[in-house]
């Protein structure tokens, strides 16, 4: 089969061709990516060397119908990864994430209905829920109304209405899941984890928002492909499923374990200003999926971030040509 990615050059798309290669050896995988400041040319080098024929990588934007129609011939799967999705950004400029992460989502959809009701994946995240509250015991689950809090999130609630209108109108085959925070290889550097990573190995300031008790799920990114995998190919179709780590930890605890982790100054965790419209808490509820497809989280988050930490380490080439830009938000928010 010939299946189109979207964002395949991105932290979790890439992930999940990688996986999904290795797993499926007579497939073939278009990823179709703009390469916009978050997606990394090195990435599309390495799966050109490793994948050969099997990977085609194609240059485009899901929000121009000639490059959707192009990329989308003759695949029988979409994986629809490409978003923008750094709230801190959606911030500064949410019409942006409007138009990728809405009208782009409309179009691949569109498409996949005219060219033959192909198969269609949404990924999406738990922040189209809202926020919980710290004292709670309770969890996101797929029934939970939707509750969006910035720009980033409500453009994603509202992609994920727009899958659902496509399998209740034209009947196309979707899904959709829902994750926590990913973590793990090839994340932009500007995410939390690895900035955090980055700049304690240099001896730099990390900044927590706030007071550091937001809490969020880590899940680790392998963990994802494999129930991403799994949704595709034994998942219900019109149905949505939560993903999740299941290890919950507040922003403080996360610094504080980078910190006695790299062996570095405690002194280099510095507290900022809150983000605007900062949600509290993330955390879902993965009865569902392991009920459904037996699927839970193979990785501890104490291994995953030592693999983490290696691979950053280990991989400098490939993330130092994008730490630049990757720094201006945390910079903006420490200088203040």
């Amino acid at each position: 089969m010939k299946l189109l990615v979207t964002g395949g050059s991105g932290f979790i798309g890439a992930n999940f061709i990688d996986h999904w290669l290795r797993s499926n050896p007579e497939d073939m995988v278009i990823n179709l990516d703009l390469m916009t400041y978050c997606a990394n040319p090195i990435t599309v080098t390495q799966a050109k060397d490793k994948w050969g024929p099997r990977y085609k990588f194609v240059y485009g934007d899901i929000c121009n119908e000639e490059d959707v129609r192009k990329a989308m011939k003759d695949c029988g799967l979409v994986v629809h990864f490409a978003a923008e999705s750094h709230v801190d950004r959606s911030i500064e400029d949410p019409e942006l994430f409007i138009e990728t992460n809405v009208k782009g989502t409309a179009l691949l959809l569109r498409v996949a209905h005219e060219l033959g009701s192909i198969r269609f994946h949404h990924v999406s995240t738990d922040e189209v829920w809202g926020s919980l509250e710290l004292d709670t015991d309770e969890r996101f689950n797929e029934n939970r109304r939707y509750d969006p809090r910035t720009p980033y999130a409500a453009s994603k609630a509202s992609s994920d209405h727009i899958v659902r209108s496509f399998f209740e109108t034209y009947s196309l085959p979707v899904t959709i899941s829902n994750c926590t925070n990913n973590y793990g290889p090839y994340q932009f550097p500007e995410k939390v984890i690895p900035l955090f990573i980055l700049r304690l190995l240099q001896g730099q300031q990390i900044p927590v928002y706030g007071d550091g008790l937001s809490e969020r799920d880590y899940l680790y990114v392998e963990d994802h492909c494999i129930a991403l995998e799994m949704i595709i190919k034994k998942g219900r179709v019109g149905q949505s499923y939560c993903i999740g780590g299941n290890n919950s930890i507040s922003s403080k605890l996360l610094a504080e374990e980078l910190v006695e982790k790299l062996c570095v100054d405690k002194d280099l965790i510095k507290y900022t200003r809150d983000r605007k419209g900062h949600d509290r808490k993330y955390a879902v509820d993965t009865q569902k999926i392991t009920s459904e497809l037996d699927w839970t989280p193979q990785t501890t988050f104490h291994t995953g971030l030592e693999k983490t930490i290696e691979w950053y380490k280990c991989n400098a080439d490939w993330w130092e040509n994008l730490w630049p830009e990757a720094q201006k938000v945390a910079e903006k928010y420490l200088s203040k």
